[in-house]
């Protein structure tokens, strides 16, 4: 991996990271946190597509089907996530879904897309999921009833969608050579409308979180898109079977805020999944 992709993809992980802290609780609000969150972004972010290239593309249809698409494609990803953290435990979903996706994004990457990374990069590719599942999973209790664990089902069920808009993604921002400001801003506007469907009875709460929560939905509106328009300009020039689990440290990252600010419980489990992630980021930076 080059230099300048190393460097975006892991601002791209501290971005994802941050917002993931600061936003940390109203997240669950559920529907009207995705509503304010499409919202801040399209707002933050669309008027600096002017100065990032514009569209990428004379092609506006080649535009409007790779937005369109992934618009769908998100709102999905985010739909089965919620029914996920309503039917299992955080740790577990939240862990199966960033495990799996990077997984099998690397997988498509290889077969569908012809990338051939190294053997050592393959390496690191391990290391990186082993060690952010790991993470995940720390707060995961021992215990648990028989049958099916749905929040094991949804986490993959999450972990299929990333890596379904992962690879679409890469795909529309290549073959269309499209702006990755401008996709992402798109994107979130196309997400507007069905967040909104989503909310049609509940607008009273929806204007409440956002009277009460402004500073932090405004932070997400910066970060959050910040995160994926420095992955979307990685995937240009290195492969997404290499970017795709790398991004993921972000979930490392927010294990040891956890560990070393909130004392969160086990910090000896979290401190040891992210020297796992460092080697793989080491053999991937080689």
């Amino acid at each position: 991996m080059s230099p300048l992709a190393f460097v975006l993809v892991l601002g791209a992980a501290v971005a994802h990271a941050a917002w993931n802290v600061i936003a940390h609780g109203i997240s669950r609000a559920g529907s009207p946190f995705l509503w304010w969150g499409a919202v801040a972004s399209t707002a933050v972010w669309i008027g600096a597509v002017p100065f990032t290239g514009g569209l990428g593309t004379s092609d506006l249809a080649s535009f409007a089907l790779g937005v369109g698409v992934s618009a769908v494609l998100h709102v999905v990803y985010m739909a089965v996530l919620q029914r996920g953290y309503r039917e299992g435990s955080l740790s577990t979903v939240y862990a199966t879904a960033r495990g799996t996706g990077p997984f099998l994004s690397v997988i498509v990457a290889v077969l569908l897309l012809g990338e051939r990374p190294s053997g050592i990069a393959l390496v690191g590719v391990a290391a990186v999921i082993v060690g952010v599942v790991a993470a995940g999973l720390v707060d995961r209790g021992s215990g648990g009833g028989r049958g099916v664990d749905l929040g094991l089902v949804f986490g993959l069920l999450t972990g299929v969608a990333i890596a379904v808009y992962t690879i679409w993604d890469t795909h529309a921002v290549r073959t269309w050579s499209l702006s990755p400001v401008a996709f992402m801003v798109g994107t979130t506007l196309l997400q507007v409308p069905f967040y909104s469907i989503a909310v049609r009875r509940r607008w009273p709460a929806v204007w409440a979180l956002g009277r009460a929560q402004w500073r932090r939905i405004l932070a997400f509106g910066v970060l959050s898109p910040l995160s994926y328009i420095l992955v979307l300009s990685a995937i240009q020039i290195a492969p997404v079977a290499l970017v795709a689990p790398l991004r993921e440290v972000s979930v490392v990252l927010v294990s040891l805020f956890g560990a070393v600010v909130l004392r969160e419980s086990r910090p000896g489990w979290r401190v040891g999944a992210s020297l796992i992630v460092l080697t793989g980021i080491v053999l991937l930076a080689l």
